[in-house]
């Protein structure tokens, strides 16, 4: 459990930037939702049904806006901040709980003699390092991940249980790679033979930059030749997958279930959201944005979002979806004026 935090006025309130109303000595020891709240949590309210909802809870403080409480009367401690996004943060940042991992070998782990250890590592239960193996200091490798031949990873970065470590793969310091992800596999790529298809060998690597997140059960494939690479300060959602020879740039997001085919390029500060696909070969410049569900078949400029299928410029796609949402009524107008034509050519007929 994270350490309780007292006297919020000097411990918390500081790290928030708020003001006190209320008890600027009261304890608190987690930071939740009025659902979860106790009479020791603190919540946080961003519209007046959350704060209504806050003030019906148990929780003993409430962080919001002055805006939000200005005509507020309650016994509770609230916590008063212009900018609720950053407290929030900060918030999260003070009742974050971090295990700490001791520097130890699991008697069950299997690692290879000629691997490189650094200083302070943490090497679970079922873990095995391979041959050749350079590891940087105070690294943790949780139970069951297998790292395999070759490979270099930094220092402070944690490997969570059951990640897949393919040979001559390198990764950065103080990156996280989390359950269940695999770095390094064969991508997808056959040739037809009389005998069936056959898989094309791929003789690259993985190269992944400091700082960078890899969500659970996400897959980056090695390249063919050359390397498959992840830019320093990338973050990567869950259940992702990054084909082979992928050039992913510095400080990129990209949201669950996304997938990039091989051989994409992508820019810095780049977002994907969710269930977005990326077509082989495409590139997309620094600060684009790609839409959820997105299917980007074209080069996206830098700085262009880009939204539906086939992925175009999102204000023309919002102009396009306007447009459909307004051909009911058009075609009623349309057949309203053909009845009008109609009647006057009747009309005309019967004069003649």
């Amino acid at each position: 459990m994270p350490q309780q935090i007292s006297q919020i006025s000097g411990a918390l309130a500081t790290r928030l930037n708020a003001v006190i109303i209320g008890d600027d000595a009261l304890s608190i020891d987690n930071f939740t939702t009025p659902e979860f709240a106790t009479f020791s949590s603190m919540v946080w309210a961003d519209s007046p049904v959350n704060l209504a909802t806050s003030l019906n809870s148990p929780a003993a403080a409430i962080l919001t806006t002055p805006m939000l409480a200005n005509s507020v009367v309650t016994d509770k401690t609230l916590l008063l901040t212009d900018n609720l996004p950053q407290a929030l943060f900060n918030a999260a940042t003070a009742f974050h709980w971090q295990p700490e991992y001791a520097p130890t070998i699991h008697p069950t782990a299997i690692v290879d003699a000629t691997a490189a250890l650094g200083k302070g590592i943490h090497i679970g239960p079922g873990v095995t390092i391979g041959a050749h193996c350079i590891l940087g200091d105070h690294l943790a490798i949780l139970a069951g991940t297998r790292v395999g031949n070759g490979c270099a990873i930094g220092s402070n970065t944690i490997l969570h249980a059951n990640v897949s470590v393919y040979d001559h793969v390198t990764i950065g310091a103080n990156c996280v790679l989390h359950s269940g992800c695999v770095i390094g596999a064969e991508g997808f790529g056959y040739v037809p033979t009389p005998k069936g298809l056959a898989p094309v060998p791929h003789l690259g690597t993985v190269i992944i930059g400091d700082y960078v997140d890899v969500g659970a059960n996400s897959c980056i494939d090695r390249a063919k030749l050359g390397a498959t690479i992840i830019g320093s300060g990338t973050k990567i959602d869950n259940l992702v997958h990054i084909g082979h020879n992928v050039n992913i740039g510095r400080s990129c997001i990209i949201v669950a279930q996304a997938g990039l085919a091989g051989t994409v390029t992508v820019g810095d500060g780049v977002m994907i959201a969710g269930q977005a696909g990326i077509a082989d070969h495409v590139t997309i410049g620094s600060g684009a944005r790609v839409a959820a569900q997105a299917g980007v078949i074209g080069d996206v400029m830098a700085g262009d979002t880009v939204s539906g299928y086939p992925a175009r410029p999102h204000r023309v796609k919002m102009r396009e979806l306007g447009a459909i949402t307004s051909l009911p009524a058009a075609l009623k107008r349309l057949k309203h004026l053909e009845t009008l034509v109609q009647q006057l050519q009747q009309k005309r007929n019967h004069d003649e």
